[in-house]
């Protein structure tokens, strides 16, 4: 052999111990060590059903104070955002006109009551003359109806007092129900008209407040069958950073459906003691309809959807994974409650998914900080 024959084989001897030494190291690699995997248990638990939707807060009562009399603003005793309790002095106009129309009244009164004093005197001598023929019966008539004439004169004096009364009390605003002042639309010292087109200031009543949602209009007949075991809790949450805001009860929904969005309105009642929430608020508000109980849940990210169908990688006692068939019959704020497939407390492969293959030998690793209980989501 020549030495170029010579330096041919070295080549070839070579390459087949490069060959053989790289496939006996791809061959061992994934077998010795598995597909590294991250780790859930399928959890049984009780998980709560919300019905979610976009809501408005609103004042639970709102009055526009106007004045129903007019005259000078003289005080506005209830400052700007002020909470004043019912029957509270919150704005006060002059009264000094009602009340010389009511002293003129109140006079007026009195001077007929003494003219009906002495026509009924008169009454009674003439009456008294008749019966002697000293008086012509027309006389007794007649003095008789300017009896009924002056008894007729002071019911509408009464009539005028009470009216007079009724103007001066108006000159007086009180808070109608515990609430909230707003801003002030008109300032001391500026002359009121009756009953005008200008508030002087709105009340709002926010302890308790409302918040109307809306909801898809198929979801309306579980609301109505949800409510049919009792009042109903809703959630409110922040509509910027999602947290919990404020937990009350629905009061009713709508009498209709909006035929043009295809929703219907909601209503909730809160307490709001802490005055977290405020009337205009945009919020996210969830209706718990029903509690599943001893549901088998996973973290949503646990579930692969495939051709036929959703499923899940089973890890097995031998650390090998085996593809199993699921159905989710809820799923929300990242958690999936399976129906079939899992009886709870399997090992459930919930990251790394796409290296593996049914017999697929994995390395698990057990995840941290997820498959929370339900219920301790909702408590907020």
């Amino acid at each position: 052999m020549g030495a170029r024959g010579r330096w041919m084989s070295g080549i070839m001897v070579l390459l087949g111990l490069l060959s053989e030494g790289s496939l006996a190291a791809w061959a061992a690699t994934p077998g010795d060590a598995g597909v590294p995997v991250t780790v859930t248990e399928a959890k049984i638990q009780d998980v709560p059903v919300y019905l979610e939707g976009l809501g408005t807060v609103q004042a639970y009562r709102t009055v526009r104070l106007e004045a129903q009399v007019g005259g000078v603003l003289l005080d506005l005793p209830a400052k700007e955002g002020q909470e004043v309790q019912k029957g509270e002095i919150i704005a006060q106009i002059d009264p000094a006109p009602y009340k010389a129309a009511l002293d003129q009244a109140l006079a007026q009164r009195a001077q007929d009551i003494a003219q009906l004093q002495s026509a009924q005197l008169d009454l009674d001598r003439y009456a008294k003359l008749a019966k002697s023929s000293y008086a012509p019966v027309q006389q007794v008539d007649d003095q008789r109806a300017t009896v009924g004439r002056y008894q007729a004169a002071i019911q509408g004096d009464n009539a005028s007092i009470e009216t007079a009364k009724i103007n001066l009390g108006y000159c007086t605003i009180r808070a109608p129900f515990a609430g909230r002042v707003g801003l002030y639309q008109v300032d001391v010292g500026n002359l009121i008209q009756a009953n005008g087109t200008t508030a002087i200031l709105t009340v709002t009543q926010d302890k308790p407040i409302a918040v109307v949602f809306t909801l898809p209009e198929d979801q309306l007949l579980a609301v109505q069958e949800a409510r049919t075991s009792g009042p109903l809790g809703v959630q409110v949450t922040s509509k910027d950073s999602g947290q919990p805001i404020a937990t009350g009860t629905l009061i009713t929904p709508d009498n209709t459906i909006d035929t043009a969005t295809g929703t219907i309105s909601l209503k909730a009642r809160f307490a709001n003691a802490d005055d977290h929430l405020w009337p205009g608020q945009f919020v996210n508000a969830r209706l718990q309809i029903k509690t599943l109980h001893d549901a088998v849940t996973l973290p949503s990210i646990a579930v692969q959807h495939g051709p036929e169908g959703l499923f899940v990688f089973q890890v097995k006692p031998d650390d090998t994974v085996a593809q199993v068939p699921v159905s989710v019959g809820y799923d929300y704020d990242g958690l999936s409650v399976v129906t079939k497939g899992l009886s709870g407390h399997e090992t459930i492969v919930m990251s790394g998914q796409s290296r593996l293959t049914p017999g697929t030998k994995v390395a698990p690793r057990q995840a941290t900080g997820v498959g929370a209980p339900a219920d301790d989501k909702a408590a907020g």
